[in-house]
């Protein structure tokens, strides 16, 4: 077995090279990065093509959020909004990064030294894990919501809100640049730390791996709370006698929550667990040259992820159509551009004067679809409170 001097990590099948007398001069057997080029031509084409589309439609898609959260003062004052922007920065990061680095590794076998090819990497990870600590901040204030519905807005304020976001962008910033600063395998190319990415250490593949199973891990079990609340709800709603037909709205709404949040997860854990598992595998075993082709197809997963992401976290909230349609209004030259006046009512449907929620509180998030009118939704599991102020959903306040 070989061990990486710098990252203490076994690597287990990989033949020991110590005594070989096989043991290639400078520059070895993956001079040029050649040994991490395992695409043959066809295959660098569909992957191209394919993160040629996903990366556009991610880019538009964010691109059109992130410029309609910019443009609304009153949206940018909510935490909730604020975590959505994060994601839609992070997915248009993601968007441009991913698909520049492997077009220019894959495709036009560019050979950067270790400094060019660590950052380029960096700028992926950086994006995809911005994306994924802004999607466990949005699970943490969907929680909140929920559970602390009385108090939400004196737990979660705007403040409070930033000063996670700074945490979340610092913290990651430093994160995926430290193979940059240092951190990285000090064999160089032959034998390879990783043979998924080119001066990677073992170690920090270890310590990222781990960090994003954890963030998925946290926002499995929020989502967890969040449907075995509504499960609760619906519950109690069926066993009450002679339901009313808004009782029965309730009902079928917590349902469709349940489906919508299933299927969340099950985009998430779709598009990130396979590249997790190869490079959990990469730390533990030899990959063969089919897997890791493998792995390139399955990483186009996660910029697949960033481009789903604004359809099931903003482009299906209502606050966000609303806003989306007075900016395209404003640009074609049919709505006036200028914020209304101090005092003037808001237009109707747009949801100021009562927070859009759902039996679990959480539709105003775009999490799922507006079904039935704001009377029919707004009764939920703090019925007792009141419709006044008493639910906490999306920061007490509208567009």
């Amino acid at each position: 077995m070989w061990e990486g001097s710098t990252s203490g990590v076994t690597k287990v099948l990989r033949p020991s090279m110590e005594n070989s007398s096989v043991i290639p001069t400078a520059p070895g057997p993956c001079e040029n990065l050649s040994c991490f080029m395992v695409l043959s031509t066809r295959e660098q084409t569909a992957i191209g093509v394919l993160s040629l589309l996903a990366g556009g439609v991610a880019l538009l898609e964010n691109g059109l959020v992130l410029g309609v959260i910019a443009c609304s003062p009153a949206l940018r004052r909510r935490p909730t909004y604020l975590f959505m922007g994060s994601l839609a920065l992070a997915d248009l990061l993601a968007s441009v990064f991913y698909p520049a680095s492997f077009l220019d590794f894959h495709l036009f076998m560019r050979h950067d030294g270790p400094a060019a090819s660590l950052f380029k990497l960096g700028g992926v990870t950086l994006a995809f894990s911005g994306s994924v600590g802004s999607l466990l901040l949005t699970a943490v204030d969907r929680f909140l919501c929920l559970h602390r519905s009385h108090s939400y807005r004196v737990v979660l304020t705007q403040r409070r809100a930033l000063l996670a976001l700074l945490l979340l962008w610092t913290s990651t910033l430093l994160v995926s640049f430290l193979p940059l600063m240092g951190w990285r395998c000090s064999t160089e190319l032959w034998p390879a730390c990783t043979e998924l990415f080119p001066y990677v250490s073992l170690s920090f593949l270890v310590c990222w791996t781990a960090a994003v199973l954890l963030e998925l891990l946290v926002i499995l079990a929020a989502y967890a709370m969040i449907l075995w609340k509504a499960r609760l709800h619906t519950a109690a709603m069926a066993a009450l006698q002679a339901a009313t037909a808004p009782q029965r709205a309730r009902v079928r709404l917590d349902l469709q929550l349940a489906r919508t949040l299933s299927l969340v997860l099950l985009i998430l854990v779709g598009c990130w667990l396979p590249v997790l598992g190869f490079m959990l595998a990469d730390v533990s075993m030899v990959l063969s040259r089919t897997q890791r082709r493998a792995f390139a197809f399955c990483s186009m997963l996660c910029l697949v992820n960033s481009a789903v992401n604004p359809l099931l976290y903003a482009l299906r909230c209502q606050e966000i159509r609303l806003a989306l349609v007075v900016r395209l209004r404003c640009l074609t030259g049919g709505g006036a551009c200028c914020r209304p006046r101090a005092g003037t009512p808001p237009p109707r449907g747009s949801g100021q004067t009562q927070p859009e929620m759902s039996g679990t509180g959480i539709s105003s998030y775009g999490l799922t679809t507006p079904w039935g009118s704001k009377q029919e939704v707004g009764m939920g599991v703090q019925e007792e409170g009141g419709r006044g102020g008493g639910a906490g959903g999306g920061d007490g306040g509208g567009v």
